[in-house]
């Protein structure tokens, strides 16, 4: 073909090349249809594709009460946690009366609150055995093992 000043000009055709966009530096968004994960935890954003007719699919998280519900959860014969026994709640509470402290006092000393004090004298504690061990090194009695009570 030529041009109206008599050049000839040849057209060629690309069509070996590869003309798709290339992103670097993003991750893919994975069957999401261009939505990314921010955008899915925003209620808005949720509130939204449920008006367009999207199927929206909701998990809800576990509280994060922790462990202890976990293993109550798993345990299906006994539906109660292993609490401090009469002996470890004896021994603490006559170790504190010995040292003449309060369980305000004892608390400040293993860096715990009041209340894990009084749970532990109570008998109604979980037993763990780094406050168990902290008790014992304050109050200089044992706690865990054979022997609880004795100095």
């Amino acid at each position: 073909p030529s041009n109206p000043d008599g050049a000839t000009t040849t057209t060629t055709t690309m069509s070996h090349q590869d003309w798709k966009e290339i992103t670097i530096g993003k991750r893919a968004t994975s069957g999401t249809s261009g939505t990314s994960a921010k955008a899915m935890k925003d209620p808005k954003a949720v509130a939204a594709a449920l008006r367009a007719g999207i199927a929206v699919d909701t998990v809800r998280k576990d509280s994060g009460a922790g462990r202890n519900a976990l293993k109550l959860e798993l345990d299906d014969e006994n539906l109660t946690h292993k609490t401090v026994s009469a002996d470890v709640k004896k021994a603490i509470l006559q170790g504190r009366l010995a040292k003449k402290l309060t369980q305000a006092q004892l608390a400040q000393q293993i860096n715990e609150k009041p209340q894990i004090v009084q749970e532990y004298e109570s008998g109604k504690a979980i037993p763990n055995q780094q406050i168990l061990g902290k008790l014992e090194r304050i109050l200089g009695v044992k706690l865990r093992g054979k022997g609880v009570g004795k100095k």
